[in-house]
């Protein structure tokens, strides 16, 4: 973990996709004590499977409250995810980390961040959790610490509490340096139930993950690597 094992009272906004890390940042944040306050979004996604799994996750830890709050990123397109572009199958591990794949969306942890920037403002918190990971992640560029330290840096200048003072904002990464087995062992550690997630980019219209794109390929790999199945179902 990135952040200090100690007890807080403070507020915390959590960036909440429903997926395993994700979820796992969630129960770390609550480890360490935080009250927890969970953030999702309909952002024009190819299904809203992940949305029902953030829900459901958000119940399950009882948040103190969950917002999921609408962006239509389709309007902008730009990525397989919220527009009309096959989401890429059966790649290996070297190809996906050759170039940014389409399944990038353009400045999505940017927009998520400030959302979330936003409401820790509203509600008097100075910390949000995200769970970006830059060891076994499809090559995005806003997964990168380099990214959420100069995140970090603007969010300080561009809120009234922080210029007044109130607030000098931590941008929380405990999974920044971590593998994705590395990842599963210490959300296995905290309880988490993973049977709940979900991180499929082109699952069935039954919800079932397809097990051929890049996130249901690096979430399989990171169970096998663990020694831990992978609880969700697949298609075939």
């Amino acid at each position: 973990m990135t952040t200090n094992e100690k007890s807080y009272k403070q507020k915390a906004v959590v960036l909440l996709s429903g997926g395993i890390d994700s979820t796992t940042t969630l129960a770390i944040a609550q480890k360490i004590g935080f009250t927890t306050y969970g953030l999702s979004f309909r952002y024009g996604q190819r299904h809203e499977i992940e949305l029902k799994s953030a829900a459901n996750i958000a119940r399950n830890y009882s948040v103190a409250k969950h917002l999921i709050v609408d962006i239509d990123l389709r309007l902008i397109g730009g990525s397989a995810l919220t527009g009309n572009i096959d989401v890429p199958k059966s790649r290996s591990v070297s190809e996906m980390g050759k170039d940014i794949p389409v399944t990038y969306v353009p400045a999505r942890n940017t927009i998520f961040l400030s959302y979330a920037l936003a409401w820790a403002e509203v509600i008097g918190s100075s910390d949000i959790f995200i769970g970006v990971n830059a060891l076994d992640y499809s090559g995005y560029p806003d997964c990168r610490p380099e990214y959420i330290t100069a995140y970090e840096k603007m969010a300080n200048l561009a809120t009234k509490s922080g210029v007044e003072g109130n607030q000098q904002l931590k941008i929380h990464t405990p999974l920044i340096k971590m593998s994705k087995a590395d990842i599963i062992c210490q959300g296995i550690e905290l309880g988490v139930d993973y049977s709940l997630t979900h991180s499929c980019y082109d699952p069935s219209s039954e919800g079932l993950a397809c097990g051929a794109c890049d996130s249901c390929l690096l979430r399989l790999k990171g169970f096998q690597e663990a020694g831990v199945s992978d609880p969700i179902k697949y298609k075939g």
